[in-house]
């Protein structure tokens, strides 16, 4: 679960930390104080798309940690640790992201640096974020098989691997052939500008490093004087009358001449002895390499023609000599492939088929257990439905393509296997199964979602769940039955909410509350915890908007009894 968060110059909030507990956490307060801000903070957490407008004015960065408590061994963020290299120890991971004024964002597990990409890897493994954006989503059947294969999202990602990486070669493949056996005379323009290409190339004769070697022998004749001044003056620093070389040498011969009167001199005088010989031997290196050196003004006048040349090949075709050598190597074999075009489109129409039946192998297993999702799924909806007052409601779940799999063509194949997934319901008795998309009112799909919601909470293995004002345009017995719902999604994963129905912060385990002040001409937002005298007096002014009444107050313990009864009779 999600322990603790600290924000530091995010948005409006100056500096906040906050704790969190097990269970349901609310968090309420006035539009506008900082509480959707806070869910703002999290999603960046878990790698969502940064901004500099999150910059807090004047400030240089914004600031964001979250340290999660991990308490089952078997939670997939452990996997995931071992794959990126992050040590993950005493059940804790803290995430951290800090978006600086100039747009750069940078993100850490575990103080390890990472990637916006590997961030967000361990963050959807630890937070859910369920918006009234993410109902939406609801109404693109496009997305509804991505929320089928969430039922068992483990075994499914586990069968999509082997199908994935078919349908990659597969694809790749493809474009393989369309590109070989398109247009004849684009394929004949192709040809002839590889031939330049490869013609050009070729007439460079260029070899391995070539550029390095060059550049390196470049700075050696272009800086030939400095170089031959610099050893010169080394060996006769070294070697010569009353040098260095020779005053070493009466120092290691007098400590030789006592080594057997002295330990002191008879530990070091064979060291010493020992830097002596190495010294004279380097001044001979010294004096070699100095004999060695030539100026040539043609030489360096060659080098330059020459790396000028391979410039602007550079330039063209690879930043470096290897890597236009690399592209050379490439453009040869699609020459090769582009003049015995017929016998390569008879080689990859063979590998295509042969791929293509393994992909639909795999696809056959997707379809399969998506067909037992399903099926279970189905079961499950109806179930959570009846609790949110939608017990007349029938759900199913179709596969467009269900009577072509078994026919004599192949279905086609896309990323997610064959299937074409659609949501179908029906509200009242006695209509027919539609799209989900054509009938359902939003306050349908936000009871829908958060019974997917529940559902999946058992089988995701989430630490934390966050709902940002999903229960928006519900009232009644209907909030009732969504707060009852949330706190059961709490006794499965921690849940943090915010809300501005009273039935729902009533169910709260904890309840915090958001504020803003201005401080020193700057709005800061503020986050207490609530209690219990506090919470009734919040709960009477979501009652009734803006003067606390008895009456209200009196509602409110009410539903605080309420929500302390369900809670009790749920507990079993």
């Amino acid at each position: 679960m999600l322990t603790e968060l600290s924000i530091r110059d995010f948005a409006i909030i100056d500096e906040v930390s906050i704790t969190f507990n097990e269970g349901l956490t609310v968090l309420t307060g006035e539009t506008g104080a900082g509480k959707s801000i806070i869910i703002d903070a999290v999603q960046l957490l878990a790698g969502g798309r940064g901004s500099v407008e999150f910059v807090r004015h004047e400030a240089k960065k914004a600031e964001i940690e979250g340290l999660f408590t991990i308490q089952s061994k078997r939670h997939p963020i452990y996997r995931i640790g071992t794959l990126y290299g992050i040590e993950i120890l005493d059940e804790q991971v803290v995430l951290q992201r800090t978006i600086t004024a100039n747009g750069k964002s940078i993100c850490r597990v575990n103080s390890k640096l990472v990637t916006l990409a590997i961030l967000k890897e361990f963050g959807k493994t630890l937070i859910d974020i369920h918006s009234q954006h993410e109902t939406q989503s609801l109404m693109d059947p496009d997305n509804h098989i991505d929320f089928l294969d969430l039922y068992d999202v483990i075994l499914m990602t586990q069968a999509k691997e082997e199908y994935t990486n078919l349908f990659n070669k597969l694809s790749t493949l493809r474009n393989r052939y369309k590109k070989l056996n398109d247009n004849e005379q684009e394929t004949a323009h192709r040809l002839d500008l590889l031939t330049f290409q490869m013609r050009e190339l070729e007439q460079a004769e260029l070899t391995p490093d070539e550029d390095t070697v060059l550049e390196e022998e470049r700075s050696s004749l272009a800086n030939f004087e400095r170089i031959h001044t610099s050893l010169q003056d080394a060996y006769n620093a070294l070697y010569g009358e009353q040098r260095g070389l020779e005053w070493l040498n009466k120092a290691q011969l007098a400590l030789q001449d006592n080594r057997e009167y002295d330990s002191f001199i008879g530990e070091n005088a064979e060291e010493l002895s020992n830097h002596y010989f190495a010294l004279e031997e380097l001044s001979y290196d010294i004096r070699n390499h100095i004999e060695t050196l030539q100026y040539s003004p043609k030489r360096l006048n060659e080098i330059e023609s020459r790396l000028n040349e391979i410039n602007r090949l550079k330039k063209k075709y690879g930043t470096t000599v290897n890597e236009v050598l690399e592209y050379m190597a490439k453009i040869e074999e699609e020459i090769e492939e582009i003049t015995n075009k017929d016998s390569h489109l008879t080689k990859l129409a063979e590998q295509i088929e042969e791929i293509q039946k393994d992909a639909y192998v795999e696809a056959k297993h997707l379809h399969d257990l998506r067909k037992q999702f399903a099926e279970a799924l189905t079961k499950d909806i109806h179930k959570e439905l009846k609790g949110l007052y939608l017990d007349k409601a029938t759900f199913s779940i179709a596969f467009d393509n269900e009577n072509d799999i078994n026919g004599k063509e192949p279905l086609s194949l896309h990323k997610n296997g064959f299937d074409h997934v659609r949501f179908l319901i029906s509200t009242n008795p006695g209509e027919p199964l539609k799209d989900l998309t054509k009938v359902a009112s939003g306050g349908e799909l936000s009871r829908i979602m958060l019974a997917l919601k529940k559902i999946f909470a058992k089988h995701q293995g989430v630490t934390s769940v966050i709902f940002d004002e999903v229960d928006t345009g519900v009232s009644g017995r209907v909030a009732q039955a969504i707060a009852e719902k949330i706190y059961q999604i709490s006794t499965e994963s921690q849940v943090l909410c915010i809300t501005h129905l009273p039935q729902v912060a009533a169910m709260a385990d904890t309840h915090k509350f958001i504020r803003k002040e201005s401080r020193n001409n700057r709005t800061a937002t503020l986050v207490s915890e609530l209690t219990v005298t506090q919470q009734i007096e919040e709960l009477s002014r979501m009652i009734t908007g803006t003067k606390l009444t008895e009456t209200a107050k009196e509602h409110a313990k009410e539903l605080l009894d309420l929500a302390a009864s369900f809670k009790t009779k749920n507990s079993g």
